[in-house]
């Protein structure tokens, strides 16, 4: 299997990871970016949609640049590097995907050139105060009103939701509570009559909200997808993003690693570096094994985050989220200890990285929920 890159995602690695170098090289500059509008730079998102990174997805034919799951990877790599903070997971690689998969002609056209000039975000409101990581536990109701729906319940944690324009909302239009089928998406008005959004600070350095939905009333223009059977784009569309939180986590520990080894060689004790300590030595020898074994199961993510079969695709994308969420803990936990007490002050890269990582791997299924995904599919399956 050819692992190399093709040119055109060689120029797009070089451009983004130029980007990020001038964006965030100097660590207080993620501290002016986070104190922008909505947490995070106007100015750089921007810079986003002139790079052409916030229609990734899309095809030339609607203004994009026609990338995958290969793309979006190389892209979030250079994002955990930075430890970026604008909600480009949320808008591009979630709402991006269900514009892709989901979105009507006319949808489309309304919104992607919106989503293209940087002028408009998105945010996945999926997760309720009793759902844990079940996708297709929805509490969240959507009854119908002549021609379009009412829709009641609420949305906790959402990433980014206090400040996206647009919120793709899974609802409940038949069945109980946690039935697969009956499963809706809508694509909400974030400023619509009886949503209330409640922002706060994730303790990553990004922002989330809790989002309550009273009497809130749509058309059957809002619907994504197919009515009933949205679990389906939802299931799809979250491994896709699964996929990209492990290229992001890459990127994170591939960054702790480097900085924990130069750490080493620079910090002096008993008048040496300590990094000529043997004991030290083979820590940071198993966090590099570490970080390869989170790469190699990155890579695997991408190539199968696009596998049509969700048989084939959930379990690999699970097995691959189990060996992030293991590398995360083991790359974090050893470059603050090697760090010392500096690894712990705000001022220092190596703690918000930690947090970050903590983070992934309790976003979108932690690791018991994704050791039990891969065991109840008996494993995993090679592709035909």
């Amino acid at each position: 299997m050819d692992f190399d890159l093709t040119d055109e995602q060689r120029l797009l690695k070089d451009s983004v990871d130029r980007m990020i170098d001038d964006a965030y090289g100097d660590f207080e500059k993620r501290r002016r970016h986070q104190s922008g509008p909505g947490g995070y730079s106007a100015e750089l998102w921007s810079g986003f949609a002139e790079l052409g990174l916030l229609t990734l997805p899309f095809g030339e034919e609607e203004g994009g640049i026609g990338g995958g799951p290969v793309e979006t990877m190389l892209v979030m790599e250079a994002f955990g590097r930075g430890l970026v903070v604008e909600p480009y997971l949320s808008t591009v690689v979630l709402g991006g995907g269900f514009l892709r998969h989901g979105a009507t002609a006319a949808q489309r056209a309304e919104l992607i050139p919106l989503l293209a000039a940087g002028k408009l975000t998105l945010a996945l409101a999926q997760l309720e105060p009793s759902s844990r990581y079940c996708l297709h536990d929805v509490a969240t109701t959507a009854r119908r009103d002549g021609e379009g729906f009412v829709l009641d319940g609420r949305k906790v944690a959402v990433l980014h939701g206090d400040s996206a324009g647009r919120l793709v909302i899974s609802a409940r239009t038949a069945g109980t509570r946690t039935e697969r089928h009956g499963i809706t998406l809508f694509l909400v008005d974030a400023t619509a009559p009886g949503v209330t959004r409640t922002g706060m600070a994730t303790q990553d350095g990004l922002r989330a909200a809790d989002i309550l939905l009273e009497g809130v009333r749509l058309g059957a223009e809002d619907v994504l997808g197919e009515v009933d059977a949205g679990l389906t784009l939802l299931e799809q569309v979250v491994d896709v993003a699964i996929a990209a939180l492990c290229a992001e986590a890459v990127g994170i520990m591939e960054d702790l690693q480097r900085g924990t080894v130069e750490y080493l060689k620079t910090r002096q004790q008993f008048g040496v570096a300590i990094g000529s300590f043997q004991a030290l030595q083979h820590r940071a020898a198993d966090m590099l094994v570490a970080v390869e074994q989170a790469r190699s199961m990155a890579l695997y993510a991408a190539m199968m985050a696009d596998e049509a079969d969700p048989a084939l695709r959930r379990p690999a994308i699970s097995a691959a989220k189990v060996q992030i969420n293991n590398s995360a803990r083991k790359v974090g936990q050893e470059a603050i200890q090697l760090q010392g007490g500096i690894a712990m002050t705000l001022e220092y890269k190596a703690g918000h990285a930690f947090k970050r990582l903590a983070m992934i791997e309790k976003s979108l299924g932690d690791t018991d929920h994704h050791l039990r995904a891969v065991s109840e599919a008996d494993g995993l399956v090679e592709a035909e």
